[in-house]
C-alpha cells in the first residue's frame, strides 16, 4: 500500500471527531443555570489514531483554532454527538477560547432539563470523564514517511463540544468505510502485521487457523467490522 493515499485520504474526510480524557469541572450558579467547564481539545500533545494502513501519531498544533475561534463560529455542546443543544455560542451559554493547553469550553446549562441533569449527575458521579469535539480539518502536514499528522488550522464551524461516554477510536467509521475492499493478500508486511496486532488486542486470544479456502478472499464487510469495531 501506498502510505501517500493515507494524506488523500486525510484530505478528503469532511468532519472528524477526536476525544480525550478531562477533568469537567461542575458549579451552581446563582439563577438556574449550572457552569460546566473543561477541554474538548488538547495541543501540542501527540496520540495514536489508526486507519486502513495501520497506526500513526496525530498533533493538534497550537494556535490550530485561532482563526476560526476568531470568526464566531457556530458550534453547540451535546452528548454523545447527539441530541438537542445544551449550549450554544450564539446564545452566549457556550463560551470557547484556546490557550496553552487546549480549547477550553465554558458551558451555561439548564438543570430543569431532563436530558441535562443525567449529564450534571453523571460527571458529579465520576461516571463520565471525557470529551469530543466535531470539527473539520483545514490546513495539515505530514512527516515525510506519513507516520504522523499535524493538524495546524481547524475550523468549528457548525460542529460541536460533547460529553461522550467513551473515546472511541476516532477513525473507527473510516477504517470500517476502508475495509470494505480490503484484500489480506494485498496487504505488505508492515500492514498485515499492524492488522494482527489489532485483531489480537480486539479478540484477545490468538485467532484460530483460517481455512485455506477463505484464507485467499477479502475480509467480508461484517468479518471486518466486528474485528475493527470490537
Amino acid at each position: 500500500m501506498d502510505l501517500a493515499q493515507r494524506a488523500e485520504r486525510a484530505q478528503s474526510a469532511g468532519r472528524e471527531r477526536r476525544a480525550y480524557p478531562v477533568q469537567l469541572e461542575v458549579r451552581a450558579q446563582a439563577g438556574e443555570r449550572t457552569l460546566v467547564s473543561g477541554y474538548a481539545s488538547v495541543t501540542e500533545a501527540p496520540y495514536e489514531m489508526w486507519d486502513a494502513f495501520g497506526a500513526y501519531s496525530e498533533v493538534v498544533r497550537s494556535g490550530a483554532f485561532a482563526k476560526t475561534l476568531g470568526e464566531s463560529p457556530q458550534v453547540q455542546l451535546l452528548l454523545n454527538h447527539e441530541g438537542l443543544s445544551m449550549a450554544y455560542t450564539r446564545a452566549g451559554t457556550l463560551r470557547l477560547a484556546e490557550d496553552e493547553h487546549g480549547l477550553h469550553m465554558e458551558a451555561e446549562v439548564n438543570p430543569a432539563r431532563g436530558d441535562v441533569r443525567d449529564m450534571l449527575t453523571a460527571l458529579e458521579d465520576g461516571d463520565v470523564d471525557e470529551m469530543s469535539f466535531a470539527f473539520r480539518v483545514i490546513r495539515q502536514q505530514w512527516s515525510p514517511d506519513y507516520d504522523q499528522r499535524d493538524i495546524t488550522e481547524i475550523s468549528l464551524q457548525r460542529g460541536d463540544v460533547s460529553v461522550v461516554n467513551f473515546g472511541a477510536n476516532p477513525a473507527t467509521s473510516v477504517e470500517a468505510l476502508a475495509v470494505r475492499a480490503l484484500d489480506v493478500d494485498q496487504l505488505g508486511e508492515v500492514q498485515a502485521r499492524a492488522l494482527l496486532s489489532r485483531l489480537q488486542q480486539r479478540l484477545g486470544d490468538p485467532a484460530p487457523a483460517v481455512p485455506e479456502t477463505r484464507r485467499r478472499n477479502p475480509l467480508s464487510l461484517y468479518e471486518a467490522e466486528a474485528a475493527l469495531l470490537g
